[in-house]
C-alpha cells in the first residue's frame, strides 16, 4: 500500500504527453438521481479501459471534486461497450453521438470488477434519457 500512495504523488495530468481516444457504444441507457450518492473518487487519474469491456457513466454537477473527493449529486447516464480500449484521463470529455456532455472529474470503483463508474462533472445534471441518449449511442473520451 505504501508503494501505491508513494507512486501516485507523483503521477499528476502532465505524465500523460499523448492519449488516443476511447470508443464505445451504448448498451443500457439509465433514468435515476441521487443527492447523495456518496460516490469516493479514487486518487488517481486515469483507468485502463479494456476492448469489450462495460462501464458505467454518472453525471455530477459538483464541478470542483477532484480525484480523492467524494461526490454526491448525480444522474445515472448510462452504461456502455468499450470498442477501441486505451486510457481515459481526469480532464477528458465525454462525446455522445457527437456532443460534448461534460469532462471526466474521477473513478470510483464501488462495483469492482463489474465495472467502474466514470464521473462526469456538468452544469446541469441530467439522466440519459434527458440527453437522448439511446442503446446504440456512440461514446467517445477524448481531450478537448
Amino acid at each position: 500500500m505504501q508503494n501505491k500512495i508513494a507512486t501516485t504523488r507523483f503521477v499528476t495530468l502532465s505524465t500523460y504527453a499523448a492519449n488516443r481516444p476511447v470508443k464505445g457504444g451504448v448498451v443500457t441507457v439509465l433514468d435515476s438521481s441521487h443527492e447523495a450518492r456518496g460516490l469516493k473518487l479514487i486518487p488517481t487519474y486515469s483507468r485502463a479501459l479494456k476492448k469489450n469491456s462495460i462501464h458505467e457513466l454518472i453525471a455530477t454537477d459538483e464541478l470542483d471534486k477532484k480525484p480523492g473527493d467524494t461526490a454526491d449529486r448525480i444522474a445515472y447516464l448510462a452504461f456502455f461497450e468499450v470498442t477501441r480500449g486505451g486510457c481515459i484521463l481526469v480532464g477528458e470529455t465525454l462525446f455522445v453521438d457527437g456532443r460534448a456532455v461534460g469532462q471526466i472529474i474521477g473513478f470510483d470503483e464501488t462495483h469492482e470488477p463489474n465495472h467502474i463508474n466514470i464521473i462526469i462533472g456538468v452544469k446541469k445534471r441530467r439522466t440519459g434519457p434527458q440527453l437522448k441518449i439511446k442503446v446504440g449511442s456512440k461514446i467517445k473520451f477524448e481531450r478537448a
